[in-house]
């Protein structure tokens, strides 16, 4: 069973590691998964969404809108007191995924932190980091293409990560493609990274 306090932690710790690495350039870059958004708007939704889950202003969570009231409100930071305020956060959101059957807000942050390591080209999330996610989601969303579809393709097809064109070419039709994608079917072609480097 999947310890997901342990695992929201270790995708903190990695984040912030990876943040402390970036050139202005690489934080002003734009992110495939959420287009709208550049590398550093990322960041600082990951850090609101976690201080909403501590503080409990889940209003609208998860709209457009609550998202966009994280990077907003967050505009004028520098990104190491982005990573401060999530590292802060850490320990109380891990608390509250105990015995919580579907944590959303560690879904959240894996599939955020696969975006960063697509659109700056690190190739695939260490294993460890999302096949817990995947295991998980992949009987409720997409139980027949289990063991059919390379499984980091499906959990990023899953999240709408893949689009309409790179999820017809593992054999499902639009029909099937509606029902798997958790926020619907993207038309927009995402990087893919080498197989073999998680």
């Amino acid at each position: 069973m999947t310890d997901w306090a342990v695992l929201y932690r270790d995708h903190v710790a990695a984040v912030g590691a990876l943040a402390g690495d970036l050139s202005d350039e690489q934080l002003a870059s734009t992110v495939p998964g959420t287009p709208a958004w550049t590398v550093r708007d990322l960041l600082a939704h990951l850090a609101g969404g976690a201080a909403d889950s501590v503080t409990g202003r889940m209003d609208d969570a998860p709209s457009p809108e609550w998202t966009a009231r994280h990077v907003g409100e967050r505009a004028h930071l520098p990104v190491g007191a982005l990573v401060e305020e999530l590292e802060t956060n850490a320990d109380a959101v891990a608390h509250s995924t105990v015995d919580n059957p579907r944590p959303a807000i560690v879904w959240d942050i894996a599939v955020h932190h696969a975006d960063l390591h697509e659109a700056l080209g690190h190739g695939r999330l260490p294993d460890h980091l999302w096949t817990p996610v995947l295991d998980m989601v992949a009987p409720m969303k997409a139980p027949d293409l289990v063991g059919t579809v390379e499984p980091y393709e499906l959990f990023r097809g899953i999240f709408s990560r893949r689009s309409r064109a790179q999820m017809q070419a593992w054999g499902i039709d639009d029909d099937g493609i509606e029902s798997v994608c958790i926020f619907g079917p993207r038309d927009d072609d995402q990087p893919v990274p080498p197989a073999g480097r998680g």
